[in-house]
């Protein structure tokens, strides 16, 4: 028999407990271990059997016990305790405050975050993979470091898919319902205790609503979109179902969600900072393109509530805009055919004011019947990140179309490398034996008083507890695919807590190769049974519901781990999530990623492992390229230039198993008179001294302060100061600039250099003569660009020098010579105004 309605009771706590609730809304038990220390002792048991949840524990513990806790004076004592500490946390100045002082003109007091997942905890099961995860330690590095940071994003009924296993090891799919009223959750009320709800048009009158709910990361309001509404209609309506899943249904139904969590979200935001009095953000930060129609919402605000037009609306739009790129291909980034996008826009209904061809201009590409998510928030953006350093580069290649005429290293697209939350990710073993080591700056003279004796302890309790829950996880996971109990004695010895343990765990797409390591299967099997020097290999990881190539990815590798000589040696852990996660981050020796070079945008898995004292054995692909010093794990060798796919693996793939058996496995083996491998132990801590503080989220959160949201702030200062005069002025300025701009042009250029052949370091003159058609010489930059020649005179490695104007159109500059052997060196003219980021923003050069 099934329920035909899910509904969750929350449980009433006596009058002296009342701050357990406060204390199991607020996020921030899911990394604060006094918290979950004061919820265990409530019901140890019971606190294992709910996943360590405080608000299942204290829908399900008997009454009898809360009463008996009530008059605890013990327990009342440090709930009391806890709770002042969670006030303080919340209300005193932190590292953001401190910085604002610091900083002339100050920090912005509010800055919006919207993403289209979110993974703080497996309590609140918001996400998919590494973004979602990303964000969630975005959002409570943030909360720790004091930035006024609200999250914005969608919540999903089902959440994304969980994962089990067939028999013959494909992926089954399944979808829970979730009841937000059993989530840490509150829904979002006016003052009358009516919920409040967000508006969105919908082609024929049609209007989708969603309630909103506030999750409390810390001292960051999350707020979560929900369409599963009795207003939007019977149980089987199409709009109560927009936000039923995590990248679920076909493109009609992705367009919704984005709209629903762009423009719905900045709705949201509105509302919420007008019922709390929480200041209105002035920065807006777009993490990946899903959720760009957050600007063309704030356009419309400023058109329809200021009375500016387009331009001057665009001008002050993009100043506030922050807009992150995740992925290295093409492929990754959302498009929605043209006519579907005029669907929704077409009838003006959605964003009054807001002409639909202005709309359609913003996410235009090459493929004149495609809409660019990507290209839409670059464009809405003044500022726009890669997430790692070799990201970047890519970043700047994949959408240098946009600025035709620049080079790509001056594409204003920069990087700040992912980072992950310390105290989220790392052991608690760990943080007992190494303290702030691994969870803030690194403390030289506390990881020098902790031995190799004590470090390699506490590495083999961590991979004993990892053992342990690979046997769990294994069991489980056969008894769903239909074994029978009686034949699962061998899952009791699976693993062993002695034998050096690598672990692989991500997302299934075609690039991260979950596959190369059976390459050739008997080369594999030699390293797993090795006589004297095994290697045990834990795999887990989820295809998108749609991706049968990912899914038979999946197969390959659970019927090679099926095979009855080497299942203790090698296993794969369905349902990937991040409960899993961290005994993976916490146990293995060794973190195993071996993508497709470039194809890995950051990737932060091996940086929770580094956190634990783990290894990275990894392509130098996203943070590893920056990050790898040759005493901190392995760097795979890569074929680069191999442009067979198939001889590309097998050669990487021999590089890896050559790497494996030959250096890693030998040195963790190679022990002293102790039992403690020294050698690898010195790479351990050489890892936990230079790894620790670089990946860490509050650095990311930092440099994004710094980068980022402060000079967008000044920037939104300066556009809307006197009525928006400077956001009117460079739309004007723009609008000239369009109007002469074909016109403009380098009439000539000369290189003074004198009698003799120049040597490097000689300051020569460089003169140009240019017509600006018209334009004022205050209206552009002209430089002087030097850099060295190939055979076709095509530029590189450029220096630029600004020229200054002689008069009658003639400019000049002197330059210092920067190479040796064979110079070029030519002019061109960029645009310049004060409230451009950069010259090359509006994507306009003229060049001799």
């Amino acid at each position: 028999m099934k329920a035909v309605r899910r509904f969750t009771v929350r449980a009433g706590l006596p009058a002296p407990l009342a701050a357990l609730a406060t204390l199991a809304t607020n996020l921030r038990w899911t990394w604060h271990p006094p918290t979950q220390d004061l919820f265990a002792v409530i019901d140890p048991q019971l606190w294992e059997q709910v996943g360590a949840n405080p608000l299942r524990l204290l829908a399900e513990v008997p009454a009898g016990r809360m009463e008996e806790l009530a008059a605890d004076q013990e327990f009342l004592s440090s709930t009391q305790a806890l709770h002042d500490d969670l006030r303080a946390y919340l209300t005193g100045p932190r590292w953001y405050q401190q910085r604002a002082e610091e900083l002339e003109g100050g920090l912005p007091e509010s800055i919006a975050y919207f993403s289209m997942e979110f993974g703080v905890h497996e309590a609140l099961p918001n996400y998919s993979g590494g973004l979602g995860v990303l964000a969630g330690d975005h959002l409570k590095a943030a909360s720790d470091q004091g930035v006024p940071l609200i999250g914005v994003g969608l919540l999903y009924r089902s959440g994304y898919f969980r994962q089990s296993l067939s028999l013959d090891g494909w992926q089954v799919e399944h979808y829970p319902v979730l009841d937000p009223r059993g989530l840490p959750l509150e829904p979002l009320v006016d003052r009358t205790g009516a919920p409040i709800l967000v508006h969105v048009s919908m082609p024929g009158g049609r209007v989708l609503r969603a309630r909103i709910w506030l999750a409390n990361v810390g001292r960051v309001p999350l707020l979560l979109l929900d369409s599963d509404i009795p207003e939007n209609g019977g149980e089987d309506s199409d709009l109560r179902g927009v936000t039923d899943r995590l990248y679920g249904g076909d493109q009609n139904h992705r367009i919704r969600q984005e709209i629903l969590a762009g423009i719905g979200g900045v709705r949201a935001v509105r509302t919420f900072c007008e019922l709390t009095g929480h200041p209105q953000p002035v920065v807006f930060h777009t993490n990946e393109g899903h959720a760009g129609f957050l600007g063309l919402e704030r356009l419309r605000e400023l058109v329809a509530g200021e009375g500016l037009d387009f331009e001057e609306a665009l001008s002050a739009v993009r100043a506030g805009t922050v807009f992150t790129t995740h992925t290295p291909v093409p492929a990754g980034i959302d498009r929605f055919p043209v006519d579907l996008v005029q669907h929704y826009f077409g009838d003006g209904m959605l964003l009054p004011s807001i002409e639909p061809s202005r709309v359609l201009a913003l996410g235009a590409e090459d493929n004149p019947g495609m809409f660019n998510m990507a290209h839409m928030g670059l464009r809405l953006a003044q500022r726009a990140n890669g997430v790692s350093q070799l990201h970047g580069a890519v970043s700047r290649r994949m959408f240098g179309g946009l600025w035709s005429g620049f080079d790509v290293e001056e594409v204003p697209i920069t990087s700040v490398t992912n980072g992950v939350h310390g105290p989220t990710w790392a052991a608690r073993e760990t943080s007992a034996q190494l303290g702030d080591v691994i969870t803030s700056e690194i403390d030289d003279e506390k990881l020098a008083s902790v031995s190799d004796l004590q470090l390699w302890r506490l590495r083999s309790v961590l991979r004993a507890t990892l053992v342990d829950e690979v046997r769990s996880r294994l069991r489980a996971a056969w008894l769903q695919r239909g074994a029978s109990a009686l034949e699962l004695g061998w899952t009791d010895s699976v693993f062993d807590p002695e034998v050096l343990t690598v672990g692989f765990a991500r997302r299934v797409p075609t690039y991260k190769r979950l596959t190369l390591m059976l390459r050739d299967p008997d080369r594999l099997r030699q390293l797993l049974l090795h006589p004297t020097r095994p290697v045990q290999l834990v795999v887990a990881g989820k295809s998108h519901p749609a991706d049968d190539g990912g899914k038979a990815l999946i197969q390959q590798i659970v019927r090679f781990a099926d095979e009855a000589d080497v299942r203790h040696r090698i296993v794969f852990l369905p349902d990937y999530d991040m409960s899993m996660a961290r005994y993976l981050y916490w146990g293995c020796d060794v973190w195993l990623n071996n993508p497709m070079r470039p194809l890995e945008a950051c990737g932060t898995s091996g940086m929770k492992s580094a956190l634990n004292g783990g290894l990275n054995l990894s392509i130098r692909d996203g943070w590893w390229d920056e990050f790898y010093d040759g005493s901190n794990g392995w760097a795979i060798p890569t074929a680069d230039g191999v442009a067979d796919p198939i001889r590309r693996d097998d050669l990487e793939a021999a590089a890896l198993y050559e790497l494996l058996g030959n250096q890693v496995a030998p040195l963790f083996y190679d022990r002293g008179e102790d039992g403690v491998p020294s050698r690898w132990m010195a790479m351990v801590r050489h890892t936990l001294a230079t790894l620790g503080p670089r990946v860490q989220a509050s650095r990311m959160v930092r440099e994004y302060v710094e980068a980022a949201y402060a000079p967008a702030a000044l920037s939104v200062g300066s556009a809307t100061a006197d009525g928006y005069q400077a956001a009117k002025d460079l739309a004007a300025y723009r609008s000239r600039l369009s109007g002469h701009w074909t016109h403009v042009r380098v009439v000539d250029c000369e290189l003074a250099l004198g009698d003799g052949t120049p040597v490097i370091g000689d300051r020569v003159a460089v003169h140009a003569t240019v017509d600006l058609a018209g334009l004022d010489d205050s209206d552009v930059a002209v430089q002087a660009v030097v850099g060295r020649v190939d055979d076709t005179d095509e530029l590189r490695d450029v220096t630029t020098v600004v020229m200054h104007p002689n008069g009658d159109g003639r400019y000049a500059a002197e330059l210092a010579l920067p190479y040796v052997g064979a110079l070029g060196v030519t002019a061109r003219i960029l645009p310049r105004h004060d409230l451009l980021a950069s010259p090359a923003e509006l994507g306009k050069v003229v060049l001799a």
